[in-house]
């Protein structure tokens, strides 16, 4: 009978001690949600209604003179067939080659380094790593005014090309396109009449193929170069939690160092990758602050990126609407991305055909 009496009183304190941990966790998140929810869902919110509306930037959003003009803002940019349209379209083939292109680079790059510098055999290696982490807590304003003397025509760059018998180009105001300048030294200079007679987003398919401008090369190996110690220090994390007797087995096994490196190492360094792949893809299409400082989305706007037009739009323009409009337009191309990237890196199950490869097979006479 005690064991009977007692029991519910077990089951109703330790509820209540659950409760009250919630309630406590609540009282010391509540600050930062409350901070969260003034200083970013609400200007968000904000920025959702702008792009619906026809504010004009004068007084606040919310006044009796402005109107809701529903999807007129997305379709000047997406379907209007003018100046609005054709620079969006330019900005997201100037941007997608970009991304296309950093986010392979830096990946490899980060994950070389981090191999590099993670061998117990290399002497100084908090030397080297702190070396190529380095650009990465530099200003990005200032490493563009860098990159600005380093590109320029008389620059160190074109110096060092010299060298080499190569005459380098003017970096900052060559609007041409890589893939363009490419074809043209094979005798290629214009492209089929299916290529330059359709359009997507007002830019015919062929200048979707140009690839990206000289200009924006520039600014592929900065990315490359400022961003790829960061995304080092993270595969060295996870680098670090991968045993040793793994690739001892794995060496016990006969594997040699590629093997090891690709059946053994990089499977377990999968969720790190999915990090590194996502802050890359989020990162690449929100690059501004050096367009802002660098080009301004010139030479003939091959530098002009989604993330600036947004800004120049908005506060340049004074078209707060569609400024606001690319603005979401951008966010829901990060997230499908982003979502479509979790699904290509997701965990497999093992196939029955490989399972078996595994299973221990009994001998075939038997136990004896």
């Amino acid at each position: 009978m005690t064991a009977l009496t007692t029991a519910p009183r077990r089951v109703g304190s330790s509820s209540g001690i659950r409760r009250g941990e919630a309630a406590a966790g609540w009282l010391f998140t509540a600050p930062v949600l409350l901070i969260l929810g003034v200083f970013l869902l609400v200007p968000v919110l904000m920025a959702l209604w702008v792009s619906f509306s026809d504010w004009s930037g004068r007084g606040s959003p919310f006044s009796s003179n402005v109107r809701f003009v529903g999807l007129d803002n997305y379709a000047a940019v997406t379907t209007g067939g003018g100046l609005a349209e054709r620079d969006f379209g330019t900005a997201l083939r100037n941007n997608g080659w970009y991304v296309l292109l950093v986010v392979p680079l830096q990946t490899a790059l980060s994950l070389f380094l981090a191999v590099l510098v993670n061998r117990a055999v290399l002497r100084g290696r908090g030397l080297f790593r702190t070396a190529f982490y380095f650009p990465s807590v530099t200003s990005s304003v200032a490493i563009t005014v860098l990159w600005l003397f380093l590109f320029s025509t008389s620059g160190a760059i074109n110096e060092a090309l010299s060298w080499l018998g190569i005459n380098g180009p003017n970096w900052f105001s060559d609007p041409s396109g890589i893939v363009h300048n490419a074809l043209a030294a094979v005798g290629i200079t214009s492209g089929p009449a299916a290529l330059t007679g359709s359009t997507f987003l007002g830019v015919s398919w062929w200048d979707w193929l140009a690839g990206p401008s000289v200009a924006m090369s520039a600014f592929i190996l900065m990315a490359v170069f400022t961003t790829s110690g960061t995304f080092m220090l993270l595969f060295i994390a996870g680098l670090q939690n991968i045993g040793g007797d793994i690739q001892e087995a794995a060496m016990m096994d006969g594997a040699n160092g590629w093997q090891r490196f690709w059946r053994v190492t990089l499977p377990q360094l999968r969720p790190v990758l999915f990090t590194v792949l996502t802050l890359g893809l989020i990162g690449t299409w929100q690059v501004f602050d050096q367009i802002y400082t660098g080009t301004q989305g010139g030479p003939g706007k091959t530098t002009l990126t989604p993330a600036y037009l947004s800004y120049s739009s908005a506060f340049l323009s004074q078209e707060w609407g569609q400024g606001a409009a690319i603005a979401f337009v951008l966010f829901v191309i990060i997230v499908v991305l982003t979502v479509l990237q979790r699904w290509v890196l997701r965990e497999r199950p093992v196939s029955r055909r490989r399972a078996r490869q595994y299973e221990v097979r009994a001998p075939k006479g038997g136990v004896r």
